[in-house]
């Protein structure tokens, strides 16, 4: 049997795969090696092994959040390799997930936008460019975190509609120190901002909520994709495709959007694992 997982900042799915049939499908809390600690990375992995019967587990395919660079890959390893240690654990970066639900083995521009954001170019076998990940803080344009803070930015400066005012005290009753707090001393402050972007889902039809995620979903597209001739060449030889949950929920927008700038877009998925178990049966059997 192999054991695959796509690993978000907010949660992470896992499948365990026996041949061609999908004995299990579980979702536990997610990480990013670059922001949570050892412990609790070892206490999820943990869980999440705990579910199955890991002795039966062959080879492990972990893609996650943060984990481009070796360093990070390694701390993974070593953590599956002391709880699992029968399973030789494979860890790759999120963004290979994206090209291997998306595209399989052709080539593609895969983009995502979660909790946070990223895109890279793929040539059907490996990633040949990717965007320079800065974190919530600087970068991951057009992602969920862009979206809330966005959102609680208009909010607390005046700028919401008053309708809107009104729904979101209603929803959130949230004070300014509070929110500080919970931004600059809180333990996953990505992933607290980003859950703002679901105020932004319920108001969908509203005209200030669709130029927000619009002027979001701009800021990705001028700053991934067409910020170096590199990107641009490779959306004219090949298509692009989204993964994530913001992708997905505000396609109507991002399709839009990419329309004005002549981006054709493939494919737009909420969450990689369906593509990854195609892949899997299919493509590397």
């Amino acid at each position: 049997m192999i054991l695959i997982c796509d690993c978000g900042s907010t949660k992470a799915e896992w499948a365990l795969l026996d041949g061609n049939n999908v004995a299990k499908r579980f979702i536990t809390n997610g990480f990013n090696p670059n922001f949570t600690d050892n412990l609790t990375m070892n206490n999820i992995i943990g869980e999440a092994l705990n579910s199955i019967d890991n002795q039966d587990v062959s080879n492990i395919y972990f893609y996650g959040s943060g984990c481009g660079s070796d360093g990070n890959q390694l701390k993974i390893k070593l953590i599956f390799s002391k709880l699992c240690f029968n399973a030789k654990a494979e860890v790759y970066p999120d963004t290979l997930a994206a090209c291997h639900a998306l595209f399989g083995k052709n080539p593609g521009v895969a983009c995502i936008l979660g909790t946070g954001s990223n895109a890279c170019v793929y040539d059907g076998e490996n990633i040949t460019q990717s965007v320079a990940s800065l974190g919530f803080m600087i970068g991951d344009e057009g992602s969920g975190c862009h979206i809330g803070k966005r959102i609680v930015h208009d909010y607390f400066l005046g700028i919401m509609p008053e309708d809107l005012r009104t729904k979101f005290d209603e929803k959130y009753h949230l004070d300014r120190e509070t929110f500080l707090k919970k931004v600059y001393q809180g333990e996953q402050p990505s992933r607290f901002l980003a859950e703002f972007a679901m105020f932004a889902m319920e108001n969908i039809e509203n005209q200030y909520i669709v130029k927000l995620v619009c002027g979001c979903f701009e800021e990705f597209i001028n700053s991934s994709l067409l910020n170096g001739g590199y990107f641009s060449t490779a959306l004219e030889m090949t298509t692009c495709g989204f993964v994530g949950s913001i992708a997905f929920a505000f396609q109507s927008i991002l399709l839009q959007v990419l329309e004005n700038h002549h981006i054709k877009c493939a494919k737009i998925l909420k969450n990689p694992m369906d593509g990854l178990i195609e892949y899997y049966n299919n493509v590397i059997a």
